[in-house]
């Protein structure tokens, strides 16, 4: 669906973004993370045909950026961070507007289907300058969908809504990827990222690592198992350190953090090892990182 290689832009002598080198898969939900001014929303612009690279070369739906442009503005959508509508005009004339840019078929059947399913149905006639933000970003993620892109740009979805608004709209990005559609997220809200994508980017002027979130949590921090002792010494947690399998043992408190790959299969070697030294053991669970730790570790790399 997207393929880029050595995609760049500068401003002047500002570099936005550095041979950037992706490929996204059709029916993927990809995340794109980075701080502000790391160039997320600048390559968003490049692949929707809204600003042209500096170097480099992409597609998207086949089609190639800086060469048939048209046809990929006809065939994505897009949700940009503040999304301007017809502030005078009713909701469902703001859609109906885009709809018959976009030459759909049904106007009145696409409008309607949009409007209810983001529930916006009762308050069609009301002009879209009395809508609450909320509302508004719902009406805008409907403008991105009426013609029914299987490739779907969504800057920042659920930023500044409430946590009823947001988890509406979590729910319809879920609903999109079920149906097979293909979505380029970008986002701040890390949990949402965690919950709702399969590959994360996270970039920072250039890509800097590309992986599923609980690979890059591995990447980053290993996988660590905690056991929880009725009491841990460096004596107990010197036995586990002989075992080939364990990179790191180290006691906390009554415990000991063992990190290790794959410890599905390790698990219970370490367990025997424990109790035929007659250690007490509690419980054992894994220390799952969050994708904000990783995901800070990462940006605050050089």
């Amino acid at each position: 669906m997207i393929h880029t290689e050595n995609l760049s832009k500068k401003f002047g002598d500002v570099v936005a973004v550095e041979g950037l080198a992706l490929d996204i898969k059709e029916g993927e939900v990809f995340g794109f993370l980075g701080p502000n001014g790391a160039g997320k929303t600048t390559t968003v612009r490049m692949l929707t045909t809204l600003i042209g690279p500096s170097a480099g070369k992409a597609t998207v739906n086949g089609f190639e950026v800086g060469r048939q442009d048209g046809e990929i503005r006809r065939s994505v959508g897009v949700l940009t961070e503040t999304p301007g509508m017809y502030d005078n005009l009713s909701a469902e004339y703001n859609l109906r507007i885009y709809a018959e840019l976009y030459e759909v078929k049904d106007v009145h059947g696409q409008v309607e289907k949009y409007l209810r399913m983001l529930g916006l149905w009762d308050r069609r006639n009301d002009p879209a300058g009395t809508f609450s933000k909320g509302m508004k970003q719902k009406l805008a993620i409907a403008r991105a969908m009426i013609h029914e892109p299987h490739l779907l740009f969504l800057d920042e979805p659920t930023s500044g809504l409430d946590p009823e608004a947001a988890h509406l709209v979590r729910d319809f990005i879920d609903e999109l990827r079920k149906e097979g559609r293909t979505i380029f997220l970008c986002t701040h809200n890390l949990d949402e990222a965690d919950r709702l994508c399969d590959r994360i980017g996270v970039f920072k002027s250039r890509l800097l690592v590309v992986d599923t979130p609980e690979k890059l949590r591995q990447s980053v921090f290993g996988r660590k198992v905690v056991f929880h002792l009725r009491a841990a010494d460096e004596g107990t947690a010197a036995v586990v350190r002989k075992l080939a399998f364990v990179q790191e043992a180290r006691v906390v408190e009554n415990k000991i953090v063992v990190t290790m790959d794959d410890p599905e299969a390790h698990n219970p070697d370490i367990i025997r090892a424990l109790v035929a030294q007659g250690v007490d053991i509690r419980f054992v669970g894994e220390l799952r990182h969050s994708l904000e730790d990783v995901y800070l570790q990462l940006v605050k790399q050089p």
